[in-house]
């Protein structure tokens, strides 16, 4: 599973983040979002989810070929596989001297939204803050859909959405802001109105300075309050 780790200068111990990327793949421009996370006390982890099948992938956002790809790396990952990742990852951070693996936290966009909340549910004996940003699936037909784990969440969660999104209409957004508040998970779903599905990735279109300055405040301060860091 091919990883990006990145943490402060010292010897910790720092706790863990995992960084779960979206569907256009492991690449630069998560990387510096990982480091701007781990400035702040974190040791951060960046896997590439579709490790099973190819050893890298980089949307090429002007291919049909490379959309395509995408699309079926995409069908080869899910909730329970992304769950077992992290276990995986949180075994190597445990023989790190620098990390401490039994305070977690973990963010997922796009594609990894609805696995940040499972691994939440997962791994709830150490993880104590996840973020789900434009995440998609929210709610399904499967047993492991994100709205019926939410009870197993012993951390705070934060739900960002776009008010524009194909693949998350905000009627889905309304019924998982409905089953947080009867399941008792502790957090927030925030809608941001007038974006659209990738508003904090500055190689998407639907970019905004705005929206993406208010999902890092919202995402540190909530590493911050649960986590705690070591710089």
């Amino acid at each position: 599973m091919g990883t990006y780790v990145v943490h402060p200068q010292g010897v910790g111990p720092f706790p863990v983040v995992l960084f779960l990327m979206d569907a256009p793949g492991k690449r630069p421009l998560l990387h510096e979002m990982a480091k701007r996370i781990a400035e702040r006390g974190y040791y951060v982890m960046l896997p590439n989810l579709y490790y099973r099948t190819t050893p890298s992938f980089e949307l090429d956002f002007s291919s049909k070929e490379s959309f395509q790809r995408m699309v079926e790396l995409m069908g080869g990952t899910g909730n329970r596989m992304i769950a077992r990742d992290a276990s995986e990852l949180f075994a190597y951070a445990e023989k790190e001297s620098v990390a401490n693996a039994q305070i977690a936290g973990c963010v997922g966009y796009c594609m990894s939204g609805p696995f940040a909340l499972y691994v939440a549910a997962e791994h709830q004996d150490r993880v104590r803050a996840a973020a789900s940003f434009y995440g998609v699936r929210l709610i399904t037909d499967s047993s492991d859909s994100p709205h019926a784990q939410l009870g197993n969440i012993t951390g705070e969660i934060y739900v960002g959405c776009a008010e524009h999104d194909d693949y998350v209409p905000l009627t889905m957004v309304d019924d998982f802001e409905t089953a947080m508040v009867d399941s008792g998970v502790r957090g927030k779903l925030e809608r941001y109105w007038g974006n659209h599905h990738g508003f904090a990735f500055n190689d998407r279109p639907a970019y905004d300075a705005v929206a993406d300055q208010r999902h890092w405040e919202v995402l540190l301060d909530l590493f911050a309050r649960n986590l705690g860091s070591s710089v």
